[in-house]
């Protein structure tokens, strides 16, 4: 059976969904998911669902503004829990110069209207009581982001885009996609499909998608470690939920999960996966854990927060994430190849998903961004770029963590 459709979205992860609930959300209700399994199939399943507001480019801390609002208007539209914790997050600052760095946002998050702020040491001691708080020289607060749930987000901005017309097609594989007369032809696992426009928005898949397509995309698969530990001795106590933590020393993003603490480790030397395609029969899988290849940063996580190591580690995970060479997304059209749209590379896939898509939706239906955001335009890498060159900038930028010097 052929289907015919105004807009084909590849990819049934939380950047995918968010770009079906753009379009049907602003009156383009003829498109269509296509997941080649269920959706949240790829890294969004085992996402930690950080969620922020601090970022050095203020046009991408308009996505993340628009990330959180979008899961809050799904959820309030269908009713389906997007797991929202309003916890605040805490970026801290050990030298002066990343003080000041963070001071000179002031203006920019002013003009954004979303609350920020500097703490002093012992400030930050009174919102966080089990950070050691020593050597810093302050901290940029945002009070009004923290977590969700990542499926819950999927499957609510799923939900409310089918409520609104559109379509999603699960286990649905896209095997093949050409141009034709009629835009693209995307010839699945259970028939075909042709779109006026289609998006890839499949994550680490993507690149060999745009492989049949003659694009060298650089787009590769890190491995990721986040650690859980078991209880930790008077969180309960505190009787509030603790603000996430992102340091730069360790560097790693430490918040509350339940009792415990969840930490999200950006390693020092991180290992690749699959650089050589994607096997196909890869699934809602884990990579094995390497704990002792976190040890240097896991331990500065600990004088960060003695807690953490007086509590043990319950579980570890590792799983691929997609990243581009500086680790801002592929998100916008690709030149010579009309209809064809990028909404890929996310390392922070639920940090900036939600907004992503609605940028990219109003960009397919007006032919321009609503906004300017040359930083994640896909024509500012060379098309020539090597595979070496581009894993070792991966490399360089992953290693950086959060660090905005």
């Amino acid at each position: 059976m052929t289907k015919h459709v105004r807009v084909a979205v590849i990819g049934g992860g939380i950047v995918g969904c968010a770009v079906l609930y753009g379009l049907a959300k602003r009156g383009w209700t003829d498109v269509t998911l296509l997941e080649r399994r269920q959706l949240t199939s790829g890294s969004t399943w085992h996402a930690a669902g950080n969620t922020t507001y601090f970022g050095p480019y203020a046009a991408m801390t308009r996505l993340f503004t628009a990330s959180i609002r979008t899961y809050l208007a799904a959820e309030l539209e269908t009713n389906h829990s997007v797991g929202f914790h309003q916890t605040g997050s805490l970026r801290l600052a050990t030298s002066m110069d990343e003080l000041l760095a963070y001071e000179a946002l002031i203006p920019m998050y002013r003009e954004l209207g979303i609350p920020y702020n500097i703490l002093t040491p012992t400030e930050v001691k009174a919102a966080h009581p089990l950070l050691e708080i020593g050597d810093l020289t302050g901290v940029a607060h945002t009070p009004t982001d923290g977590h969700v749930d990542p499926s819950g987000a999927t499957y609510a901005m799923a939900k409310a885009a089918r409520q609104l017309g559109a379509t999603v097609q699960t286990e649905t594989s896209a095997e093949k996609i050409e141009q034709s007369p009629n835009g693209w032809k995307i010839t699945t696992t259970k028939g075909v499909v042709i779109a006026e426009s289609i998006v890839l928005a499949a994550s680490f898949c993507t690149r060999e998608l745009a492989l049949q397509l003659g694009l060298n995309l650089p787009l590769y698969a890190l491995q990721h470690h986040e650690v859980i530990t078991g209880t930790v001795a008077g969180l309960v106590d505190i009787g509030r939920e603790l603000p996430t933590v992102r340091d730069p020393a360790a560097p790693a993003n430490i918040r509350q999960e339940h009792d415990g603490f969840l930490c999200g480790v950006y390693e020092q030397g991180p290992k690749f996966w699959a650089t050589d395609g994607i096997p196909k029969d890869f699934k809602e899988e884990l990579l094995s854990p390497e704990l002792d290849r976190l040890l240097p940063e896991l331990e500065r996580v600990i004088e960060r927060i003695p807690a953490f190591g007086e509590s043990g580690i319950k579980t570890v995970n590792n799983g691929p994430i997609c990243y581009t060479p500086d680790g801002c997304p592929l998100l916008g059209p690709i030149d010579g190849h009309k209809g064809l749209w990028l909404a890929s590379g996310f390392t922070v896939g639920i940090g900036t998903g939600g907004g992503a898509g609605g940028f990219l939706a109003h960009w397919i239906m007006e032919n321009e961004p609503e906004y300017d955001l040359p930083v994640v335009h896909p024509a500012r890498f060379n098309a020539k770029l090597s595979k070496e060159k581009a894993l070792a900038m991966i490399k360089s930028t992953y290693e950086r963590g959060y660090s905005i010097n």
